[in-house]
C-alpha cells in the first residue's frame, strides 16, 4: 500500500466505487455500462445535490438495465454487487 494526502476544500466530492455498476448489463445492445460511461455521468451530475445525484444515478442504473424501446422492454439481472458512495466536503 501507498499512503496518499490530499487537500480537501469545502465543496469537494469524493466518490467511492465497486466495479458493480459498470458491470451492469443492458441499453440497447445487451452490454455493459462500463467505466467510462460511469465517469462522463459522476461528471455531468457532481455539481447536483447529493440527494439529486442519488436519484439520477439510481434512475440512470434502472434505465440500463430495463431498456425499453418503441416495440419492447429488456430486463437484464443485476450480476454484481453494486456499491457508488458519494461525499461531500461541507
Amino acid at each position: 500500500f501507498t499512503n496518499h494526502s490530499i487537500q480537501l476544500n469545502k465543496g469537494d466530492v469524493i466518490y467511492l466505487k465497486s466495479d458493480g455498476y459498470e458491470d451492469q448489463f443492458g441499453g440497447s445492445k445487451g452490454k455493459k455500462f462500463l467505466s467510462k460511461n460511469l465517469k462522463k455521468f459522476i461528471l455531468e451530475n457532481s455539481v447536483s445535490d447529493m440527494s439529486v445525484q442519488k436519484d439520477k444515478f439510481e434512475q440512470a442504473l434502472d434505465n440500463w438495465m430495463k431498456y425499453k424501446d418503441s416495440e419492447n422492454t429488456t430486463t437484464y439481472a443485476q450480476v454484481d454487487d453494486i456499491t457508488l458512495m458519494g461525499i461531500k466536503i461541507i
